[in-house]
């Protein structure tokens, strides 16, 4: 009697585990991983013996469609980053990937076939570090008037989420106050042309370096006339150099005008332009020989699409002569003078070194 009973047990038990439903009791939670690194990820099953386990990567977007990687203990995927490993005691399945990638980033599914159209299944997220990577949609170089609103904008991929900040060329002042600006866009409400130049997004997450994006903002203006000095004074016969600052862009058309004429280069006056950057020009206008008549002002006119700026330089009779640029430019009547007194030197010195010789010798 009891053996039977004992007999009664055993095929109730296996009766028991006979029926009982296969469950997944353990998933690896969400691995974090640097790109060249190893990943492993653990599924752990019970009451799975006469099911197939499965590892596949899935998109749960539905934009591409799964990848099986293995079924029970047999590998399927043909890549040698990818590895399985069985734990008969433990009923579990090891999926290892060797030298991740950023593409191996995403989710892996651990499924469990009980027939056609009955599985049961949990799903663990590998994420992969991917330093930021500024996207195309970021604002590249602008042209602006003075006076527009601006916005820039900055948008960056990366794991973790980047975080993105402005700075300005040589950690200039920002238009919003300071030197450092945290926010995908960065907005000017009224740009002047001192806020031109080259604007940084950073864009930083911890993983690698960084990546930065340079942004050109260029402003038209209309032209900007300073004079380093309005009133010049001249002696008669001797040069003169009027000089006046132009800034602007587009680059402007500069002349000089004198008494409502245009003046060009010729041998009373000479005209040249030096650029020193695309916004700033000098220009000066030399007054040869300074007669009479060319006393008087002197106009500085510069003109670009967005306007015209003129200045008046007025040049005045000295008695003196004011050096520079007069330094060692004697007038007309002074060289005549100053050769005959030369000759009369030499004349002097010769005679005298002739009569001594006479004296003595």
């Amino acid at each position: 009697m009891k053996y039977v009973y004992s007999v009664l047990v055993v095929l109730c038990i296996n009766l028991a585990f006979s029926q009982r439903t296969p469950t997944i009791s353990h998933i690896t939670q969400k691995p974090i991983k640097d790109i060249g690194g190893t990943a492993e990820m653990t599924c752990s099953v019970l009451y799975a013996m006469d099911f197939p386990v499965l590892w596949v990567k899935v998109d749960k977007e539905k934009i591409t469609e799964p990848v099986m990687l293995s079924s029970g203990s047999t590998l399927i995927i043909k890549d040698s980053r990818f590895s399985l490993r069985q734990d008969i005691d433990s009923t579990s399945y090891t999926l290892q990937i060797k030298d991740i990638q950023e593409t191996d980033a995403g989710y892996y599914r651990c499924q469990v076939l009980l027939g056609l159209n009955n599985k049961i299944s949990a799903d663990v997220e590998l994420e992969v570090r991917r330093p930021p990577i500024i996207s195309d949609n970021s604002t590249r170089s602008l042209v602006v008037n003075e006076g527009q609103p601006v916005k820039l904008e900055c948008y960056a991929g990366g794991f973790p989420s980047p975080r993105v900040s402005w700075r300005r060329e040589n950690n200039a002042i920002l238009p919003t106050g300071g030197s450092i600006y945290r926010g995908n866009i960065l907005k000017i409400p009224v740009i002047t042309k001192e806020d031109r130049g080259t604007y940084y997004c950073v864009a930083e997450n911890g993983v690698g370096k960084g990546a930065r994006r340079n942004i050109a903002i260029e402003v038209e203006f209309a032209p900007v006339i300073t004079v380093p000095k309005p009133r010049l004074g001249q002696a008669l016969q001797y040069d003169m150099d009027l000089e006046c600052h132009v800034e602007a862009y587009p680059p402007p058309a500069i002349i000089w005008i004198n008494n409502g004429i245009q003046l060009s280069n010729n041998q009373h006056y000479r005209i040249s332009h030096f650029a020193t950057a695309d916004e700033f020009t000098d220009t000066t206008i030399r007054i040869i020989t300074i007669e009479k008549r060319q006393y008087g002002d002197y106009i500085c006119k510069a003109s670009n699409v967005l306007g015209t700026a003129e200045v008046t330089v007025n040049l005045y009779e000295t008695i003196i002569p004011v050096c520079p640029p007069a330094c060692g430019q004697p007038s007309s009547h002074l060289r005549s003078s100053s050769i005959k007194t030369a000759s009369v030197n030499i004349s002097f010195l010769i005679a005298t070194y002739l009569y001594f010789v006479h004296l003595y010798f």
